[in-house]
């Protein structure tokens, strides 16, 4: 049996405070490394916040040594695998909704969000550039593939990792609630929940989805976090509507 103790991090975060929300990382990978865990995946925009309009430029981050959030996890990578959440600077003054992969003080891999949803309550296009490339990178656990939010709403993201050997893919959502179920739960809660499963059994990975709770600006995100196995098996889920850690042991071997 080949085990990944992964730990799915959802939690409110507080909008454009980087430094506080930088606290909390630390902690949660403190907390999940007393557990046995050695990956924390945490949500979209974990490092500050979802609906930050014109304050993303003054939250924008590079993920190298020298920047001085990426320096602290960095640090704490050498000894846990981390999947953060943040608003990436590049040279040419552009800003993306990125997730970066860091293990053993490095950065391992960085995805920028290719689809930004920009109707109804969504305004991503105006203040992000899109992403260009979707790929698989491999880690020390087997191969992974990041995408955020909206990107798994579109069959083609999740089809290109599963073409290039994706052992586990990661869904990084700030899923705002809508609708309301009768158990009760929001309605949004069952679509992605299905949309994950529908993932896991027809590409037969493993699929992880971590999303954030709490609300910011009047919009409710409704947490729920959960793990899928290739077989579409539901391995656990997280409350809706608190902050929580959720362990979960992937046994990779299933795959073979």
């Amino acid at each position: 049996m080949r085990l990944l103790p992964l730990t799915l991090a959802q939690f409110n975060t507080r909008l454009g405070d980087v430094d506080a929300n930088l606290g909390r990382h630390l902690a949660f990978a403190d907390d999940a490394r007393r557990q046995g865990t050695e990956l924390v995946f945490l949500p979209e925009l974990s490092l500050t916040g979802y609906i930050l309009q014109d304050l993303a430029v003054s939250v924008a981050r590079r993920p190298q040594a020298d920047d001085p959030t990426f320096g602290h996890l960095l640090q704490t990578s050498r000894e846990i695998d981390l999947l953060v959440g943040f608003v990436e600077a590049e040279p040419r003054h552009r800003f993306y909704i990125s997730s970066a992969y860091l293990s053993r003080g490095e950065v391992v891999d960085v995805h920028r969000k290719v689809y930004l949803p920009t109707y109804g309550l969504f305004d991503e296009g105006r203040f992000f550039a899109r992403g260009e490339a979707v790929r698989v990178f491999d880690t020390r656990f087997g191969r992974m593939g990041v995408l955020i939010s909206e990107d798994f709403w579109h069959a083609s993201p999740p089809y290109l990792p599963w073409l290039d050997g994706a052992d586990v893919l990661r869904f990084a959502p700030a899923s705002p609630g809508r609708g309301m179920t009768a158990e009760p739960r929001p309605e949004t809660a069952r679509w992605v929940e299905q949309i994950n499963q529908a993932y896991a059994s027809l590409f037969t990975c493993f699929v992880a989805h971590a999303n954030r709770t709490g609300f910011e600006d009047g919009l409710n995100v409704w947490g729920g976090s959960t793990p899928f196995d290739p077989d579409g098996t539901l391995l656990a889920r997280a409350p809706n509507h608190e902050e929580a850690l959720t362990l979960v042991r992937l046994d990779l071997e299933q795959l073979h």
